[in-house]
C-alpha cells in the first residue's frame, strides 16, 4: 500500500485539530471578553 494515504491522512488530521482548537480558544476568549465588559458595567 502506498504511504502517502497516511501521509496526507496525518496531515489532514492535524489541520483539522489545529483549527478546532483555534475555535474553541476564540470561543473562549470570546465569552472571557463578554464576562469581564458585564463586570465592568455593574
Amino acid at each position: 500500500m502506498n504511504q502517502w494515504a497516511f501521509v496526507i491522512a496525518a496531515y489532514a488530521v492535524t489541520l483539522a485539530a489545529t483549527g478546532a482548537i483555534a475555535w474553541g480558544s476564540y470561543a473562549a476568549m470570546r465569552r472571557a471578553e463578554r464576562a469581564a465588559e458585564e463586570l465592568t458595567r455593574r
